[in-house]
């Protein structure tokens, strides 16, 4: 299981007290109000960082961290990645699950076969779908909706799908 989880990447300085624009990679926007520590991708070496500020503009974050208190200071965090370790991830309700734990689980059907690996996760709309990806490298799609999604196993690391009819033309 991963330790570590991406919820934005900087995308440039805000202003010249220091902040950053950060595009949320996070499907909950407001963990950024609540967020006090976090770690930054610099270089591949993770640095330590406490946030002092967030405000919203638009799609964007803004944010202000401490020890950064001009634009000189940030301009080198362009493309830099805003990481969360485990202990400072937003708390799941049941049966939710972090994309990065899902990857590389294995999924059967409802009788025990191996269908594949899951090995991506699209967001839509509506709901998830699951990309799962057999041996032969052949790609299914399937919708994570309570009616498809039985059971996820994570001591196990495998996925139990039901997988729907489809409608004849």
């Amino acid at each position: 299981m991963e330790d570590m989880f991406q919820v934005g990447i900087i995308t440039s300085p805000h202003g010249v007290k220091g902040e950053v624009k950060v595009f949320p990679t996070t499907d909950d926007n407001k963990r950024f109000k609540i967020l006090k520590d976090c770690f930054i991708e610099y270089k591949n070496e993770l640095m330590p960082a406490k946030v002092r500020s967030c405000k919203f503009f638009k799609n964007m974050v803004i944010l202000g961290f401490e020890d950064f208190n001009d634009m000189n200071s940030v301009e080198k965090l362009r493309q830099c990645k805003i990481l969360v370790d485990r202990e400072h991830a937003v708390t799941l309700e049941k049966d939710e699950y972090f994309v990065a734990d899902l990857l590389g689980m294995s999924v059967v059907d409802e009788d025990g076969k191996t269908l594949g690996e899951l090995v991506d996760v699209i967001e839509t709309g509506a709901n998830d779908v699951y990309v799962v990806k057999n041996e032969q490298g052949d790609e299914l799609l399937i919708p994570a909706i309570r009616d498809c999604i039985l059971d996820v196993n994570m001591n196990e690391r495998v996925m139990k799908v039901h997988l729907l009819k489809v409608l004849d033309e």
